[in-house]
């Protein structure tokens, strides 16, 4: 693997960590959209 595809490869994940990624615990929303959605309150 090259640097930039490790990075890509981070990216990536953080992305479908930060973004995608449902937790029931969190009423099952993502963390960003649990984050806006308390923000909002």
């Amino acid at each position: 693997n090259t640097r930039e595809e490790i990075v890509n490869a981070v990216r990536d994940y953080l992305d479908y960590y930060n973004h995608r990624r449902i937790q029931l615990k969190l009423k099952g929303l993502s963390p960003i959209q649990y984050r806006r959605q308390s923000s909002c309150e």
